[in-house]
C-alpha cells in the first residue's frame, strides 16, 4: 500500500534501520515500549504535575523518532495501517504536550473535577474487593484535586486559561459531589444498594464507610476547589473565547484542526468548506418548507418547531421509548446494508443526571464483553421542552445504529491487532462514520415524515455550521454572540441545545469540525466507488471496507479504498 505524502509531520519517513532488525520487529518492540510506558504510567488517576507531563512529551519525542526510522512499504499489509494508525496517534500525544494543552484541564462538559463520577460506573459491584478498589479511589480525591489546582496555577503564570465563560461553568458540574445527605450525592450511590449477599454487619461497615469518604475526602476537596475556582482562576481567566488569544493559541487551533481532520486542511480550508455546505443544505430546508405547504419565512418555521408541542415529548419515559422504537426498526434493517454485524447488543437509557443539564441530546457510552456491559445509546431527558421528537431518527442513527454503536462494537471484535488499536478513537472516522449514518438513513427510508427529513437535515446543517463557527471563533474573532446567531438561524436547534453546543466549541477547539469532515469523505469515496465500480459497486461489501480496521485516520481510509476498487477491477 502506498500512502500519500502530503500529511507534513505524521508520514515523514527517513528509511534508517538498526542493523539486523526487520521493520516489522522493530515497529512491534516499539508497540511494547508505549504500552509499558503507559502501564508504568497508570496510577488511581494520571499524574499530571510537570514533570510528568515532561517525561510523556520526551518519552513520546523518543518514540517519533523511532518511527521515522522506519520505512512503512517495509512492513506488510497490516503493519502498514498500524504503523500509520500509531504515528498519527503518537505525533498527536506529543504535539499536546509540547504546546501544553493539559494546562487547561476541563472542557464546557467537565473535566477532573467530573471524572470521579465516572468511577460509579467502573466496578460491577459484587464483592466486598469492589467497594475495596472503589474507596482508594475516592480517597485519593484530594491529592488529585491538589495537583491539577497545581497545574491551573502554572497555566495562570503562562496565560494558557480557559476562556472565562467555561470557567464559570464548573460550578454547577460540582453540584452532584457536594450533596449531603449522603443519599443524595452521585458518589454515594454504590452504598445505597449493596449486593443480596452482604451480611447486615457487611452492609452496615459499607455504609459508614462510604458517609466517612464523602465527609472526610470528597466534599472537603470540592469545597477547596470551589474556593480557588471562585478566588484565584476565574478572575484570571480572559473575557474572549478564541484560542488564538492565548500564548501560542493559533498554534494549537492549527494542530487540533489538522489532527481533528486527519486530512490536509488548514482552518481557512475547513471555513470555506463549511460556507459551501450551509449554503446547499439551507436551500434542501427551504425546499421541504415549500413542500409542506408553511405560510411563513424560515424564521417562522424553526419557531413553529421549537414552539409546537406536538414536537416534544410530555415525560422521558415518553422520550426513551420513541428513541427505543426507532432503535429497533434500525436494527430490522441491518441485513440489507451490512454483511457482518457485531454480536454486543446495546439498550437506550437516559443521560445521567449529574452531567444532562450541560450535555448534549445524546451520545454513545461503550460497553464490553469483559465487563458483562452493553453498549448505551444515551438521550438526553434533561428539558424535555429543548428536545425534538423530529431530529429522534438522525440522533439515533448517529448515537446507535449503524452509527457508533455498531462501528465501534465491532472495531472491539477485531483480533490480532496491537492493544492500541482496539483503544483507538479517532474522531474524523468515528463522528465522520455516524453522520453518513444519519444520510444514510434517508435511503433506509427511517425518515416517516416530512418534519423528520427536516430534522435530518437540521443535524446536517449543525455539523456544516461547526466548520463555520468553530473557526470563526478560535481564528477569526467571532464573538459567542456571532457564533450562536449564525447556528441558531440556520437550524431547528433549540435554543437551550444552541447554547451548550457554542459553548461546547469554546471548550473544546476543533473537535466540532471532524463530523462534517468525516462524513464527506466517506461520502466521496462512496460516490468515486459506485462511479468507478459501477455494476460491481456492492453497497454491503464497501459499509463492510469502511469499517473492516477499526478507527483509522481519513487518509488511510481513502487510501485503503482505493486500493479496493483497484483490486476489485483487477482480472
Amino acid at each position: 500500500m502506498k500512502i500519500s505524502m502530503y500529511l507534513v509531520g505524521i508520514l515523514t519517513i527517513l528509511p534508517i534501520m538498526a542493523v539486523g532488525q526487520s521493520s516489522d520487529s522493530v515497529l512491534s518492540q516499539l508497540f511494547e515500549r508505549a504500552d509499558t510506558f503507559e502501564q508504568d504510567d497508570d496510577r488511581t488517576y494520571p499524574d499530571v504535575l510537570p514533570d510528568a507531563q515532561k517525561k510523556r512529551e520526551l518519552f513520546w519525542a523518543e518514540i517519533l523518532d523511532e518511527l521515522n526510522k522506519i520505512n512503512p512499504e517495509d512492513l506488510d499489509g497490516p503493519d502498514q495501517i498500524n504503523y500509520h494508525v500509531f504515528k498519527y496517534v503518537i505525533q498527536d500525544r506529543y504535539d499536546r504536550l509540547r504546546l501544553k494543552t493539559y494546562l487547561i484541564p476541563f472542557n464546557a462538559e467537565g473535566g477532573f473535577y467530573t471524572r470521579p463520577g465516572f468511577m460509579v460506573r467502573r466496578f460491577d459491584f459484587d464483592e466486598e474487593d469492589d467497594y475495596e478498589k472503589y474507596g482508594e479511589r475516592m480517597k485519593a480525591v484530594p491529592q488529585y484535586f491538589e495537583d491539577n489546582i497545581s497545574l491551573l496555577k502554572d497555566g495562570i503564570e503562562s496565560g494558557i486559561l480557559s476562556p472565562k465563560l467555561i470557567a464559570e461553568n464548573y460550578e454547577v458540574l460540582i453540584q452532584p459531589f457536594l450533596q449531603t445527605p449522603p443519599d443524595s450525592n452521585i458518589l454515594y450511590r454504590p452504598y445505597q444498594k449493596l449486593p443480596p449477599n452482604f451480611t447486615e454487619h457487611d452492609i452496615t461497615k459499607w455504609k459508614d464507610e462510604g458517609k466517612d469518604i464523602l465527609e472526610n475526602y470528597i466534599i472537603p476537596a470540592y469545597n477547596e476547589f470551589d474556593a480557588f475556582m471562585r478566588e484565584v482562576y476565574i478572575p484570571a481567566c480572559p473575557d474572549e473565547i478564541g484560542i488564538n488569544k492565548i500564548p501560542g493559541g493559533e498554534e494549537i487551533y492549527r494542530q487540533r484542526i489538522s489532527f481533528y481532520t486527519s486530512l490536509d486542511m488548514s482552518p481557512e480550508d475547513v471555513f470555506a468548506r463549511g460556507k459551501e455546505e450551509v449554503a446547499r443544505i439551507r436551500g434542501e430546508m427551504e425546499q421541504i418548507i415549500e413542500d409542506l405547504g408553511f405560510d411563513g419565512s424560515f424564521d417562522d418555521f424553526l419557531e413553529f418547531l421549537r414552539t409546537d408541542e406536538q414536537f416534544y415529548a410530555k415525560t422521558p419515559r415518553q422520550l426513551l421509548m420513541e428513541a427505543s422504537y426507532h432503535s429497533k426498526r434500525i436494527d430490522g434493517l441491518l441485513p440489507a446494508y451490512f454483511n457482518r454485524l457485531p454480536t454486543l447488543p446495546y439498550g437506550v437509557e437516559p443521560v445521567p443526571a449529574a452531567i444532562a443539564p450541560n450535555y448534549t441530546g445524546g451520545r454513545y457510552s461503550g460497553g464490553s464483553w469483559d465487563n458483562h456491559r452493553a453498549g448505551q445509546y444515551w438521550v438526553n431527558t434533561y428539558k424535555l421542552e429543548s428536545r425534538p421528537l423530529y431530529v429522534l431518527p438522525s440522533l439515533t442513527l448517529h448515537e446507535a445504529v449503524p452509527g457508533h454503536h455498531l462501528q465501534i462494537a465491532l472495531s472491539q471484535e477485531l483480533n490480532d491487532l496491537p492493544s492500541f488499536r482496539n483503544e483507538t478513537y479517532i474522531s474524523a472516522f468515528g463522528e465522520g462514520w455516524a453522520l453518513y449514518c444519519e444520510w444514510l438513513g434517508k435511503e433506509m427510508e427511517i425518515y416517516e415524515t416530512a418534519y423528520e427529513d427536516f430534522g435530518r437535515l437540521t443535524y446536517e446543517m449543525w455539523r456544516a455550521c461547526r466548520l463555520v463557527v468553530d473557526v470563526g471563533m478560535h481564528m477569526m474573532d467571532w464573538s459567542r454572540e456571532e457564533a450562536f446567531e449564525f447556528l441558531s438561524s440556520n437550524t431547528a436547534l433549540s435554543i437551550h441545545e444552541c447554547n451548550t453546543e457554542i459553548n461546547r466549541y469554546i471548550g473544546w477547539p476543533g473537535q466540532a469540525v471532524s463530523y462534517k469532515i468525516g462524513e464527506l469523505k466517506i461520502r466521496e469515496l462512496r460516490k468515486s466507488a459506485e462511479e468507478k465500480l459501477g455494476k460491481e459497486f456492492d453497497l454491503r461489501e464497501f459499509h463492510d471496507k469502511v469499517l473492516e480496521n477499526g478507527s483509522i485516520p481519513l487518509f488511510l481510509l481513502e487510501q485503503i479504498i482505493m486500493d479496493w476498487m483497484d483490486s476489485r477491477l483487477s482480472p
